[in-house]
């Protein structure tokens, strides 16, 4: 439950937020403070923990975009994406392992990753604009968790929890833009060797361009647009799958090859 001050301070909620990912103790959500119409307040509270970490010494490398897939909206009962920033600590390297002690309700998607070669400080970009601002593209899993109990969150919930942000794979096989049909791309996840969730390109908005026009235009609008070098998880292809100590996930997307991780204890 939360206290009075607790409910009228940006601050405490954020803290709060913090702590749980310090304890890996969840929280209840914070809806039941601040709503689920206040998406500015949401992405406020993830400010405030953003510049926490920046203050820590992480660094920002990028963004990912969040609840892009019908499929995943419906998982969690939302009808819109968000986004987080990506911080050098939350990269797991292709084909290693990463320990669940260090995770919380643990959840694996896999996405298309861009990395932009060009700014792109405008709040009217277009889909051209985007094409010409990446360099290459790269396939990834994205491990998400959330500081939420039982995941039950809205749209104001995963914003302020950093958009449910974890932990990230990506390829080491980059791909230029020409060389990959990022609409109808196939992709595969399996999970100790079971496909659990497939799906296209398509899934992401219609195309993971779309998705990355939202963000760019959000971010700029927000005072922090995409620089060149950032990295962009796009948003998943397909349903998310759940985590457990001693899994490995695989997912493979056409054109952009495979990406794997490993969860120990």
């Amino acid at each position: 439950m939360f206290s009075e001050a607790q409910s009228k301070s940006p601050e405490a909620l954020a803290k709060l937020l913090r702590e749980a990912a310090e304890t890996k103790q969840t929280i209840s959500p914070l809806r039941e403070v601040i709503g689920v119409e206040d998406i500015d307040l949401a992405y406020q509270i993830q400010a405030i923990n953003s510049k926490y970490r920046l203050a820590q010494g992480a660094r920002i490398i990028g963004s990912k975009i969040g609840l892009t897939s019908k499929i995943v909206q419906k998982q969690l009962g939302v009808d819109q994406p968000d986004y987080g920033l990506l911080f050098d600590d939350m990269e797991v390297l292709n084909g290693g392992e990463i320990s669940c002690s260090k995770l919380m309700q643990p959840k694996a998607e896999a996405e298309i990753a861009f990395v932009l070669g060009k700014d792109l400080p405008s709040t009217s970009v277009t889909a051209v604009d985007i094409l010409s601002a990446v360099d290459y593209v790269l396939a990834s899993i994205e491990i998400v968790g959330s500081r939420i109990e039982n995941w039950n969150i809205k749209i104001t919930d995963t914003i302020a929890d950093n958009a449910s942000a974890s932990h990230f794979v990506v390829a080491h096989q980059p791909v230029k833009l020409e060389n990959v049909d990022l609409i109808n791309c196939g992709m595969q996840m399996y999970k100790n060797n079971e496909l659990l969730s497939e799906g296209t390109g398509a899934a992401c908005l219609g195309s993971p361009i779309n998705a990355c026009i939202w963000l760019a235009k959000t971010m700029a609008a927000h005072g922090t647009p995409l620089k060149a070098g950032d990295l962009i998880l796009s948003g998943a292809l397909g349903p998310m799958v759940d985590i457990q100590p001693g899994d490995k996930v695989v997912a493979n997307i056409e054109g952009l090859g495979k990406v794997s991780v490993g969860f120990s204890e």
